[in-house]
């Protein structure tokens, strides 16, 4: 084997060590404690809390194209039905741990 040759050789074999030990790093770092799971009936509930905004929301669109509230109106109780969802979606992936499924 040539001199050459070795300092090829050894120069990739450092190289696959190196990329090696940077592809493995995240595998030993510490990871975040998940939050705690759901029970059953405080998911149900916080899905039920969910859809019940989401449906306020559709009526209360439906309201406002029937004339029944003011664009003013709408958007109030837009802005509030979005935050109930929102919250609720927030405490669902909190408790799923950050990850969708």
């Amino acid at each position: 084997m040539t001199p050459t040759t070795l300092a090829v050789f050894l120069a990739g074999l450092g190289v696959i060590v190196v990329a090696a030990f940077y592809v493995a790093a995240p595998l030993f770092r510490p990871t975040a404690r998940a939050a705690p799971p759901l029970e059953h009936g405080e998911r149900e509930r916080w899905e039920q809390r969910k859809r019940q905004a989401l449906a306020a929301i559709r009526e209360a669109e439906l309201d406002h194209r029937m004339g029944k509230l003011s664009d003013e109106d709408l958007a109030a109780m837009r802005a509030r039905f979005e935050a109930e969802a929102l919250g609720a979606m927030a405490a669902l992936d909190a408790a799923r741990g950050g990850r969708r499924s």
